[in-house]
């Protein structure tokens, strides 16, 4: 498997470097839908430079908050929290803008903005080239309606993935599919980062059963001791583990570092991995061919047209998600109800666009505050980290879509209620005013039949419910502004809805502010600066490994190895390098002590012959 995948991926953001627009159209020509791809040399605007934003909005910027309070009159109030109150009733949601302060003259201004949006999205759930940098469709929308998809081969695969992963997530799950011994699978090992980690995160911390018929962990991540305490956790249960991959490319750093781990404890434990291996990534990709030429237990498909973190509605969420005995069938029809929702035209009657006026009004649609998430409701903790990725690695973008420098962006954390009580609304009720909140309420405390009061009157969802609605109060009585999403209770329908709801939602507001939300250049570009230390780290050990093959060992000085590396000027990296091989013994310090940089010398303690003349 080593052989396979190889050790030095490679990173190379896909940048335009086009000067001239490029329309590229949908694949049913009577609903294109023009993008023009970023041109290598952009206009910077200033941040100063607010002509694009509606005149209430440039008028509200100038203004200081506390100068112009919210509404407080309790019969206002309650007037403007019934005349915005959104309800599903199919779902059992709500959404309440009513403690967001924009006014009618706002809602009329954004409507034309709207109208755009809403024609930008009917064209990207028609085929369109939606991420142009790219050149690929967005289609997350096809995966709860394949109906949708513009080509009947792609609603082909949809349908035929889905009852694949039904199949053999029921398969598992029986036991008509068994461990190598014999026996039943108990635990998932998921190996992904990112997308391919975030959502089956919530959805599993969200929706599991107390006593799953498959327990689930996850390796999100390069950390060595992180990898190795997900190992040891699993114990003897290794051998009745089932361990899913999932990389699109095949080629993600992490999620291969991961697998060659588990490879190296399956190896160590007398274990056969591809009897227990299933990839999720894209056909052809080398994940893909070394599943199939190991004979993998399963391979699914990961489609070019859906990014990773809209992907919990692909195989990368609902296989995980089926195998913990999770309704995805109920899952997917939650998100297609709401799809329905959003795609309604109409400012006021779409939940997504109402919470995207909501965010362009709050943050002055240049992101100027933070969206603090808190869903009052232990099982949907992960709701703000899922929601960190979705918001942020779409909308923060350096350019716009004619090649402006703009710098957008909106900024994404959260805890739980009532944890967040002890935790930062001190900060958000008196401190700095740089937030607008986002509640998530649940309804339903307890299943039918188990709940009982602590005292007369009052249970223990009581005092949840009282803390969030008086966290909502004290907020808004010091200007606070805040968005309440309501649903009756957590099901795979009502996450289900809420992912779809999130998904729009951003779409809607990239539209807005005029970006690409379906590209990651920035984490290209980390991808790319990560691979140039490593290929710096092997030239800084050939180095140490020449000095140190010399009779006697000849230790070197952090400028020395530079020297030797003809990179002076990457000396702070090297002596960084120098200090984590040193950390873990794969390097001596011969003098000095790494908080005194200079005063270093270091040489690798053995010579390897074979490195020096290869």
């Amino acid at each position: 498997m080593a052989s396979s995948l190889s050790t030095t991926p490679s990173f190379k953001p896909k940048l335009s470097s086009s000067k001239h627009p490029l329309s590229l159209s949908s694949t049913s020509p009577s609903n294109s839908l023009s993008f023009r791809r970023v041109t290598a040399v952009a206009r910077d605007i200033s941040t100063t430079n607010n002509n694009h934003l509606p005149s209430l909005l440039k008028k509200k910027q100038q203004q200081n908050d506390e100068s112009t309070p919210l509404v407080k009159d309790p019969r206002t109030l309650w007037a403007r929290y019934v005349d915005w109150l959104y309800q599903h009733k199919e779902l059992g949601l709500y959404l309440d803008v009513s403690r967001v302060g924009f006014s009618d003259e706002f809602v009329s201004e954004m409507e034309p903005k709207f109208a755009k949006a809403f024609e930008d999205m009917k064209g990207i759930e028609k085929g369109a080239i939606a991420n142009p940098d790219e050149g690929r469709m967005v289609g997350h929308y096809w995966l709860r309606n394949s109906n949708l998809a513009p080509t009947s081969f792609l609603r082909s695969q949809i349908d035929i993935t889905l009852d694949r992963v039904c199949d053999f997530a029921n398969d598992v799950v029986s036991g008509k599919i068994k461990t190598p011994s014999g026996g039943r699978f108990t635990q998932i090992l998921s190996v992904g980062i990112g997308g391919s980690a975030l959502g089956p995160q919530f959805v599993a911390e969200a929706l599991a059963p107390d006593n799953p018929p498959l327990k689930i962990r996850f390796i999100d991540n390069t950390d060595p001791a992180g990898i190795d305490h997900q190992i040891a956790q699993l114990g003897p249960e290794l051998s009745s583990t089932l361990v899913i991959v999932i990389s699109k490319s095949g080629g993600t750093p992490e999620t291969r570092n991961g697998l060659l781990e588990v490879q190296k404890a399956f190896r160590e434990a007398g274990l056969d991995f591809p009897k227990q291996g299933v990839a999720i990534t894209q056909e052809n990709s080398l994940l893909d061919k070394t599943a199939k030429i190991e004979k993998w237990l399963a391979r699914f498909p990961m489609f070019d047209w859906v990014g990773g973190r809209t992907s919990e509605m692909s195989a990368v969420g609902l296989l995980p998600a089926a195998l913990q005995g999770i309704d995805i069938r109920d899952m997917l029809a939650g998100a297609a109800l709401m799809d329905e929702a959003t795609r309604v035209p109409n400012l006021r009657s779409n939940p997504a666009a109402l919470l995207a006026m909501c965010w362009y009004w709050a943050s002055d649609g240049v992101g100027s505050k933070d969206m603090v998430v808190l869903p009052y409701k232990d099982s949907l903790l992960l709701f703000s980290r899922y929601l960190q990725q979705l918001v942020m690695e779409s909308i923060g973008k350096e350019f716009d879509l004619d090649g402006n420098k703009v710098n957008q962006g909106l900024t994404v954390y959260g805890n739980k209620g009532s944890t967040d009580q002890h935790a930062y609304i001190q900060q958000l009720r008196d401190g700095v005013h740089n937030f607008f909140a986002t509640f998530i309420e649940v309804l339903r405390d307890r299943p039918p039949g188990h709940d009982w009061e602590l005292e007369p009157g009052v249970t223990c969802g009581d005092y949840l419910f009282g803390m969030l609605q008086g966290t909502r109060s004290a907020l808004y009585a010091n200007n606070r502004e805040s968005i309440t999403v309501t649903v009756q209770e957590v099901t795979p329908r009502t996450v289900g809805a809420m992912v779809a709801l999130y998904e729009r939602a951003v779409g809607l507001y990239a539209s807005l502010v005029n970006i690409n939300a379906y590209h990651q250049p920035g984490v290209e570009a980390g991808k790319k600066a990560a691979a140039e230390v490593l290929a710096l780290q092997k030239r800084v050990l050939a180095v140490l490994n020449e000095a140190s093959c010399k009779d006697p060992a000849e230790p070197l000085t952090v400028d020395e190895v530079a020297e030797r590396c003809h990179c002076p000027e990457d000396i702070e990296m090297i002596y960084k390098i120098v200090a984590h091989i040193a950390a873990n013994d794969r390097a001596v310090l011969a003098e000095g002590d790494c908080g005194s940089p200079r005063s270093i010398k270091v040489f690798l303690g053995e010579c390897n012959v074979d490195e020096l003349y290869a």
